[in-house]
């Protein structure tokens, strides 16, 4: 019989996973802007319940807050909307392993502002390989390679959870429980989303689109932050991180099965060498000095952090 923490694991990998299938299905019926505007509302209803529960106040202070518009902007509007609008026109399996890249890009962000410590020839070599992998995914050598904007939208919704965890460990850690915390910047994005609708064109809903964007919304985007905390909690971030390399792997399968994308051996090679970059990134990752701010990593549409202490409401 599997362990509990495998079985959590494995939960943990095929919600996340499952992801970028439901916002492809959500699409048959929806804008990118309704589908981020549900999806926020409904994780942010799982994590204010969860909340109220365990007796989590949201903040009062202001400048919480305000931090709060931030990340919510950068960690959840921008990302889901640009995930939506990167579907439109790419395989779910690619978005999937495109939105891996997020460590490369929390690298990069790290050098250019100078706080990103040790990095060893190992990890430059990370990411350097890490990159490579988009290249042969992209082939933009071919005429019928994937380099196109709608790919381009998808590295920009990893690109901006680097942004986003870079700022969230500075200024959300420790704020509040991480429930309240969560929802309160999943409100806060369900608001700012919102501001997009009058733009995002009609609605054509359909029992697949609903279906899958209330599954995104409750499970995809509530449940999974608390799967991935308890399991923070209980195995620690090591074991957390694990799931980072599960996910491209099941978006893609689940393109494959479900939607019958293309699995080509370009494709799977150039997810094997993200991850291989990935994971050279994470190589003798320095430990930050005492009390000073955490640092996420999350290779996902989410919340895997490498203290215990990290906040994030996540996506994927």
């Amino acid at each position: 019989m599997l362990s509990r923490p495998v079985v959590r694991l494995g939960v943990l990998a095929l919600l996340w996973g499952s992801g970028f299938l439901w916002i492809k299905l959500a699409l048959t019926g929806l804008t990118p802007a309704q589908i981020t505007v549900i999806r926020c509302a409904l994780g942010a209803a799982v994590l204010l319940v969860l909340a109220l529960a365990q007796r989590q106040k949201l903040p009062r202070d202001q400048a919480t807050w305000g931090h709060l518009v931030v990340a919510a902007l950068f960690c959840n509007v921008v990302p889901f909307l640009l995930f939506g609008i990167g579907e439109q026109t790419v395989d779910s399996g690619v978005a999937g392993v495109l939105n891996a890249t997020t460590p490369l890009w929390s690298v990069l962000i790290g050098l250019f502002l100078r706080t990103e410590r040790g990095l060893t020839p190992a990890r430059g070599a990370g990411l350097v390989l890490g990159f490579a992998g988009v290249v042969l995914i992209f082939a933009p050598w071919q005429r019928h390679g994937l380099a196109s904007w709608g790919a381009l939208a998808v590295l920009g919704a990893a690109a901006s959870y680097a942004v986003a965890f870079a700022y969230m460990g500075r200024t959300l850690v420790g704020k509040g429980g991480p429930m309240a915390i969560s929802a309160a910047q999943l409100m806060t994005a369900t608001g700012l989303s919102a501001l997009a609708l009058p733009a995002s064109g009609p609605a054509h809903p359909n029992a697949t689109a609903i279906t899958a964007v209330v599954v995104l919304g409750i499970f995809g985007t509530g449940i999974t932050f608390v799967l991935n905390y308890r399991i923070i909690e209980d195995e620690g971030a090591t074991s957390a991180a694990t799931v980072g390399y599960l996910l491209p792997v099941v978006s893609v399968a689940l393109g494959a099965i479900v939607l019958d994308e293309p699995l080509t051996l370009r494709i799977v090679a150039g997810m094997a060498v993200v991850l291989c970059g990935v994971a050279l990134t994470r190589l003798a990752v320095p430990k930050p000095p005492p009390g000073g701010p955490g640092r996420y990593q999350l290779p996902v549409i989410s919340t895997e952090r490498e203290q215990t202490g990290g906040r994030s409401a996540d996506l994927g």
